[in-house]
């Protein structure tokens, strides 16, 4: 998606090797325009596809999960990192590795939002080495739901998340997929 790509190369800094910052428009700071061309560009891209949940790990694919579900006409359902006082019955867990907080988390999601008789769209930020979407994939098979597809703002294709789930037969729509990075000149390469 060009306007994603342009919008890195202007605000996005390249902190090390494996590491873009994005948040003063994707993940800190939100361009809900951008959010609604990328919405708009999910849609089109999964238009046949029947979703009719779209599943996202807080916090960073929240916003961007929210404005796509818009153009899908459906709700969102996001795993939560934390257990709190307010959830209640039975739910669905796994275990997430962060790569960018670099710690695990116990994620879950209440069985009454997600069931056998969903089909998921899964919306994320950003797609390094696939942990978290594993983890997501997980609790929708847990649910017994379906995988209609992946929805990843970027992708790092140089790490080896993408490439996996690909090889596992997973429908996955990357909207720029940065292929190298270059701290020290700040360059970045997109894949064509």
């Amino acid at each position: 998606m060009e306007q994603l790509e342009e919008r890195i190369r202007r605000d996005g800094v390249v902190k090390s090797e494996g590491v873009l910052k994005v948040d003063s428009f994707l993940n800190h700071q939100l361009d809900i325009e951008l959010f609604d061309a990328m919405g708009a560009e999910f849609k089109r891209l999964f238009a046949d596809a029947p979703v009719t949940k779209i599943l996202t790990i807080e916090a960073s694919g929240i916003g961007i999960a929210c404005v796509a579900a818009r153009h899908f006409g459906v709700p969102v359902v996001f795993a939560k990192k934390a257990q709190s006082i307010n959830l209640d019955g039975d739910m669905h867990t796994t275990r997430i590795q962060s790569f960018t907080h670099g710690r695990v988390y116990d994620v879950i999601v209440s069985k009454k939002f997600l069931g056998p008789d969903d089909h998921v769209l899964i919306i994320d930020d950003f797609l390094a080495n696939g942990c978290a979407l594993n983890g997501l994939i997980e609790l929708v098979d847990e649910a017994g739901a379906t995988v209609e597809g992946i929805g990843i703002a970027i992708e790092k294709g140089f790490q080896p998340g993408g490439d996996g789930l690909r090889e596992r037969g997973y429908r996955l729509e990357s909207l720029a997929i940065v292929d190298a990075m270059d701290p020290v000149t700040g360059e970045i390469e997109f894949r064509r």
